[in-house]
């Protein structure tokens, strides 16, 4: 199974006119407010630091850039080939690797372990932004890289965030204007259901090892100069067998 062209073409187009600089995306915060704080709650289940760290959907790269600095091996990978272009001239250092991966296909995942072996996997705010046919071979994709000694770390937004998110698209004024790129594009986010990521996970195989609640930064700001922050919730997950 793989993602419809629709959803590619959206994803090439969104990323071969989005801004360049930094935090010019809506969900490209820094580092310090995203990865850093996803970090401190993975790293304690990790039974091999070593191992090579997949960053799933990476787009433009920005916490792959982060994830190298601490990890021996990274890959960013995404579906859209302009975002991993971007992606590579954004590390000119080649801290990490990049490719173009179809994460719902989950040959192209198991084709990627036998490369890379058993991986440590990151998602932020993927799941989302998928085709609900799309979810669960996506996740199915997350416990293929990881095999038997890999962690998979997913932070997903809330239901609650359905919500918010709708009130801003809606706003009389108009979108804000980092948001307002992602729809023009045909990019929607879709409601996941709270209980629905623990379902997947076990369908997959893989078992919840930790669980919490944590904002998804945006770069975007409201009237009052506050940073929009969206609920969301995060998962640790892996074989236990």
């Amino acid at each position: 199974m793989s993602v419809t062209s629709r959803y590619r073409l959206a994803w090439e187009g969104f990323w071969r006119e989005a801004p360049e600089e930094a935090g010019a995306v809506f969900w490209d915060a820094d580092p310090a407010l995203t990865a850093g704080l996803h970090l401190p709650l993975f790293h304690p289940h990790l039974i091999d630091p070593g191992l090579p760290l997949v960053d799933l959907g990476c787009g433009n790269g920005t916490q792959t850039r982060f994830l190298a600095d601490r990890f021996p091996r990274v890959l960013g990978a995404d579906l859209s080939a302009a975002a991993v272009d971007r992606a590579r001239r954004s590390d000119p250092a080649g801290q990490a690797a990049y490719r173009v991966l179809d994460a719902t296909d989950k040959r192209e995942a198991e084709t990627l372990h036998a490369e890379l072996g058993d991986a440590n996997v990151y998602m932020r705010g993927v799941l989302h932004q998928c085709e609900p046919d799309d979810r669960q071979p996506l996740v199915d994709a997350l416990a293929a890289l990881a095999g038997q000694r890999g962690r998979v770390f997913l932070a997903e937004l809330s239901e609650a965030a359905g919500a918010l998110l709708g009130g801003l698209a809606r706003s009389p004024a108009g979108p804000p204007p980092k948001l307002a790129p992602v729809l023009r594009h045909g990019i929607v986010p879709g409601d996941v259901a709270d209980d629905a990521v623990p379902q997947y996970l076990r369908a997959a195989g893989l078992t919840v090892l930790a669980r919490g609640e944590i904002p998804l930064m945006t770069t975007e700001f409201g009237p009052d100069g506050a940073r929009i922050e969206l609920p969301s919730q995060w998962w640790v997950a892996g074989r236990t067998r």
